[in-house]
């Protein structure tokens, strides 16, 4: 491991001190019952989380919901705590003196972008609701640097609600298929190096990419998918980001959206959200396989099911084309896509010369008039 974490990596306590993510009645058990916690929980899996600091390469190491800091002196001289609890960190700070604590939230990680050369994530994500994993994990996706670890676990199962059992009551736990966790992980822009179960938890390793995570939450009006990122696109945080590029441009034109390249700002204030049919940033589009096109739109089909936008609008008839339907024209396909409308537009490159931006601005319209009541 490295130096100590630069100290302008951890911005401080999280956006306006709300803890959004965490389910509140989670952080509050935490707080009242931390002593209780620290007493019975021993660290077992000390060994797991060395060998995790021994891969990541030089920087920071951050123990997203480092709890009373069981883990903190195995993660390297980079190592820093974070976690929801303030009560858990004051514990944290008598085992790990010298280590660098945040009280934060998962959903709005407080570190600079790219900062994080590794995350060790033990049973803090299992606090989340289902339905948020993607925009938590697109925020861890915003703060790795390319490449950069990450060890997470989920518990095992499919439903989310508290335990009537917890010796800690109150606390809420979401539980995965670990094959649906793993999918999410790549769909947050991460691919994902193994996936192993131990007891009730799957435990996943995986590798940040160069790409874009899926920007994605429960109730969007319209889901956006374009048919890959673009290694621009990928290096600037939001799709569409090449300098000819006409979307954000017909979008606004279109009244379909209001914060342009600001794709959590579009999701959280446009209800719309962001996606793509293959992950795999690339100069073009064309370097696309057939096969890649199908096993994306398999994703977004389950995301689609999950998530239930009002409906997609699919940016690129060849993508449609090569994945779902090779006779496909432009405009509202007739069986829909994942039990939902679905409307395919043309390309929004500035190669698509041949479709004009008057042009684009009416597909965009008309692919948002089912909101409207249309």
């Amino acid at each position: 491991m490295g130096d100590q974490p630069d100290p302008g990596a951890v911005q401080g306590r999280a956006g306006n001190g709300r803890l959004v993510a965490v389910e509140r009645s989670t952080v509050e058990a935490y707080e009242a019952l931390a002593e209780v916690y620290d007493w019975r929980r021993p660290a077992r899996h000390r060994e797991r989380a060395a060998a995790f600091a021994r891969l990541v390469e030089d920087g920071l190491v951050a123990d997203l919901g480092c709890g009373t800091g069981l883990y903190l002196p195995d993660l390297g001289a980079g190592a820093v705590g974070l976690d929801a609890a303030r009560a858990m960190l004051e514990l944290a700070r008598r085992r790990a003196a010298s280590v660098p604590l945040v009280q934060g939230d998962l959903e709005a990680l407080p570190f600079r972008d790219g900062s994080l050369a590794g995350a060790w994530a033990r049973n803090s994500y299992v606090h989340l609701a289902r339905d948020r994993m993607p925009i938590a994990l697109a925020h861890l996706h915003r703060a790795m640097a390319v490449g950069g670890l990450v060890s997470l676990t989920a518990l095992i199962g499919d439903d989310e609600g508290a335990r009537p059992d917890d010796d800690l009551p109150g606390r809420f736990f979401s539980r995965w298929p670990p094959e649906r966790f793993a999918e999410v992980v790549t769909g947050a822009g991460f691919a994902v190096d193994r996936v192993e179960v131990v007891g009730d938890a799957a435990w996943v390793q995986a590798r940040r990419e160069r790409t874009l995570p899926d920007f994605v939450a429960p109730g969007m009006r319209l889901l956006v998918c374009g048919l890959n990122p673009s290694l621009v696109a990928a290096d600037a945080g939001f799709g569409y980001a090449g300098r000819t590029n006409r979307f954000w441009t017909a979008a606004v034109a279109a009244g379909v959206l209001t914060r342009p390249r600001q794709p959590l700002a579009v999701l959280a204030v446009d209800r719309i959200g962001m996606t793509d049919l293959v992950k795999r940033a690339t100069p073009r589009a064309d370097l696309l396989t057939p096969d890649e096109y199908r096993a994306g739109a398999d994703r977004v089909r389950r995301l689609v099911s999950w998530l239930r936008p009002g409906a997609v609008l699919f940016v690129g008839l060849a993508g449609w084309r090569a994945a779902v339907s090779r006779t496909a024209t432009t405009g509202w396909q007739p069986d829909g896509f994942g039990g939902v409308p679905a409307y395919v537009m043309p390309s929004t490159s500035g190669l698509n010369a041949r479709t004009t931006l008057p042009e684009l601005v009416e597909h965009m319209r008309q692919a948002d008039e089912l909101e409207d009541g249309g």
